[in-house]
């Protein structure tokens, strides 16, 4: 039997074969763990994170205590739209990190799009 973890890492792994960030299509990869969820955009090419955002971001964490997890992944993925905003970012190629594209994954997914996002 495989763990649940091991699973995720293999889905991940046959996604990213095909899944690459570029300088003009940056990924946006997710990783969540039992109390965060974290966001990245990164520049395959480069091997460079562009913008980052998770639950601890200090812009947010005040907010983030007090809330469910998935309004907190709404918040993550306000913040990471709007600072891919001043890096110049709009679209992504987005990495679900082997996930289902479901609960707190598809609301920062939806939350980045209604920030301005493209995937």
């Amino acid at each position: 039997m495989i763990r649940r973890s091991l699973g995720r890492k293999i889905r991940h792994l046959r996604v990213r074969k095909r899944l690459f960030g570029s300088g003009s299509r940056p990924r946006l990869c997710v990783f969540k763990s039992s109390r965060h969820i974290y966001a990245q955009i990164v520049n395959d090419e480069l091997g460079k994170i562009i913008v980052t955002a998770s639950t601890l971001s200090p812009e947010i964490k005040t907010k983030v205590s007090k809330l469910k997890k998935t309004e907190a992944a709404a918040l993550v993925g306000e913040l990471l739209a709007e600072k891919s905003k001043g890096a110049g970012i709009k679209s992504v190629s987005f990495d679900k990190g082997g996930y289902a594209y479901h609960g707190r994954v598809k609301v920062l997914a939806e939350a980045c799009r209604k920030g301005g996002l493209e995937f």
